[in-house]
């Protein structure tokens, strides 16, 4: 049986070296590539060319989420593990929405990696334990379903907006989220064409009459 071609893409060098090193080691799973970065991941993961690839949600030059998109659009058979940091709700909707198979956290063991991804290569839709528990937890009853406002923007895209209905400044939420304000401004024109608002007041408005920027 011919071995599972894996790429790891993640910004992270340490990260994204010491998962590479840790599916090398496993029997049966071949390392074919790694990207730190959309643009980068583009070029390695080409149609037919790996099996699973490990996605993370914040990349230095896009969004991880709409890498997924494009990358499971342009190989059906691809199967998409995100591992993340990010354990909010809107975040593994938006995974799963877009064709991801899986999604862990990063701070999930070796164990649990390595069952994630032979169940994602063999069809399987997996859940890490602490994104299960809130799943549930979400399901559980009496418990109204929550609808996301704007499922057109990513699960950045989101946080971003919902940092500007609270008032805050793109150097703000630059700090706050940990990214340059350059890629702030970058979210910022994408939210403005995703939504065909005019001007950033404008979707300050928007985002506050669907109940985001609260406390």
């Amino acid at each position: 049986m011919s071995a599972l071609r894996v790429v790891v893409v993640d910004d992270h060098p340490v990260f994204r070296l010491g998962m590479a090193g840790l599916l090398s080691s496993l029997p049966g799973v071949d390392v074919v590539g790694q990207a730190d970065s959309a643009a980068r991941a583009r070029e390695v993961v080409v149609p037919g060319g790996a099996d699973v690839v490990l996605m993370d949600l914040h990349l230095g030059d896009g969004s991880g989420i709409d890498l997924t998109r494009e990358l499971v659009v342009r190989d059906p058979a691809l199967a998409v593990l995100v591992v993340t940091m990010s354990e909010d709700d809107a975040s593994v909707a938006a995974a799963l929405r877009v064709g991801a198979r899986g999604y862990l956290l990063k701070s999930a063991g070796p164990e649990e990696v390595e069952r994630a991804v032979r169940a994602v290569a063999h069809g399987e839709v997996i859940l890490g334990r602490e994104v299960a528990a809130r799943a549930l937890s979400a399901l559980a009853p009496g418990r109204a379903a929550v609808r996301l406002p704007f499922p057109e923007l990513t699960a950045r895209e989101r946080e971003v907006l919902d940092l500007l209905a609270r008032g805050l400044d793109n150097a703000t939420i630059a700090r706050r989220l940990v990214l340059s304000s350059k890629t702030v401004r970058n979210h910022v024109a994408t939210i403005l064409a995703k939504l065909a608002l005019p001007h950033r007041s404008a979707a300050v408005v928007l985002a506050r009459e669907a109940g985001l920027g609260g406390d």
